[in-house]
């Protein structure tokens, strides 16, 4: 059983129930969303063979105080730097450090900045330099994928359409679907309900409300979708080592779709790639 419960009655706890918001909720999260999406922006300019992780860390964070925002992740649950970067076959939760960046790696960046409260979450791959055709052509199809979910928001639709939409591109482009990690509900919280799954089927899962906050951010994998997880606790690596890529845009539901709030206001949605057609 499902339950909603409109977001500003409920405890600041996830206790399972999805939130509903309204106006203020959306414009709340179109404050922290855009500032995350900036950063974003600027980090295209920044990441090149020879940077480490270490200094996009440090940006992060002092991009975020520059403008009176705290990096969600920055001791989240033990955890020490204000944003993720996973490099390669790093699924996600790479762990900034001084290992600097090579000519072909793909990089993930993850950045939330908090904002009066409000929780702003978005991801990018970057390409380091000039890279394979093959990495190339995994963060098209990762991309293209987060497009074809957020495509298939809209009330009344259930909550598997969006992960149908993923994995039916995604295996048809012959890449997997890591299914250990998922999109969430966001807000006021930083994970809240529901869980996003980026695999299934349309007929699945919870149905979509007008109101609802969520993330889309499907981890892609050139080869299988099995991934373990290092010593750290954090970092998730596929078992095959091959590729990963991932986008994440922060998403409400509308009462005829749904708003990206992670929109790059400079056009960089997939940095280094060709311009979509159309």
């Amino acid at each position: 059983m499902v339950n909603y419960i409109e977001a500003f009655s409920a405890p600041m706890k996830n206790t399972g129930a999805i939130r509903l918001y309204g106006p203020e909720g959306f414009e709340g999260m179109r404050k922290a969303c855009q500032l995350t999406a900036r950063c974003l922006d600027e980090l295209a300019g920044i990441v090149k063979p020879g940077v480490t992780t270490d200094e996009i860390d440090r940006f992060v964070l002092e991009f975020g105080l520059d403008n009176d925002a705290i990096p969600a992740t920055l001791n989240y649950r033990g955890y020490t730097k204000s944003s993720c970067t996973s490099i390669n076959h790093v699924v996600c939760h790479g762990i900034p450090n001084d290992k600097p960046l090579r000519e072909g790696d793909i990089v993930n960046i993850d950045v939330t900045y908090v904002v009066d409260g409000w929780h702003g979450d978005s991801s990018r791959m970057y390409p380091v330099g000039e890279i394979k055709r093959s990495a190339e052509r995994l963060l098209e199809v990762t991309h293209e994928c987060l497009m074809r979910g957020i495509a298939a928001v809209r009330p009344g639709a259930r909550l598997g359409a969006i992960g149908e939409a993923i994995q039916t591109y995604a295996e048809a482009e012959r890449c997997s679907v890591v299914r250990d990690f998922c999109g969430h509900g966001l807000g006021r919280l930083f994970h809240d309900a529901p869980n996003v799954l980026h695999y299934g089927r349309a007929n699945e899962g919870p149905e979509l409300k007008e109101g609802m906050i969520f993330t889309i951010e499907p981890m892609i994998n050139l080869g299988r979708p099995h991934v373990k997880v290092l010593s750290d606790g954090w970092t998730a690596v596929t078992r095959d080592r091959s590729l990963s890529a991932q986008y994440e845009h922060a998403i409400g539901v509308t009462a005829t779709g749904c708003e990206i709030f992670t929109l790059s206001p400079a056009g960089l949605d997939r940095p280094g790639l060709p311009p979509l057609k159309g």
